[in-house]
């Protein structure tokens, strides 16, 4: 059950690394699924663009890139690209706090990995609320520890 944090082409340093990973397993047993191999990649906003150019032919900036590598039912591996300059600049648009900001962006790409889209209104909404509950989750085990 590996969930690594990575950066790329900037400095960044994840808080509370141990949480976030209990927090991760219990996000994925929620919606039924198990973490095998979980790899999130902090970038920059230009590094991200050039994925989402040379993998996804977008030529758009974009938050977030989540690779499913699941080979398994019901269990999860995959590589999950985050922007933090995104995530500051979202932060700041919504008037939200970065690191809560961060949080959401991390579930989003595991809710991706569960199976969730968000394309449309009603799965742009759904997968919001689950962005939601996942919050709620995370803070709910940081008042545990």
């Amino acid at each position: 059950m590996a969930i690594n944090f990575f950066q790329e082409d900037l400095q960044y340093n994840l808080q509370q690394k141990n949480l976030t990973k209990r927090w991760l397993r219990a996000l994925a047993k929620s919606e039924g699924f198990k973490i095998t191999d979980l790899n999130y990649i902090f970038c920059s906003d230009e590094y991200l663009y050039q994925i989402n150019v040379d993998y996804l032919d977008h030529d758009t900036y974009t938050d977030i890139i989540t690779f499913d590598n699941s080979e398994k039912e019901n269990l999860l591996e995959g590589d999950i690209f985050i922007s933090i300059e995104r995530i500051v600049d979202n932060a700041k648009t919504q008037n939200q706090d970065t690191y809560k900001e961060t949080i959401r962006v991390i579930s989003h790409g595991l809710l991706h990995l569960c199976g969730y889209k968000d394309k449309t209104e009603e799965e742009a909404q759904l997968m919001r609320s689950k962005e939601d509950e996942s919050i709620k989750l995370f803070f709910e085990l940081k008042e545990n520890i």
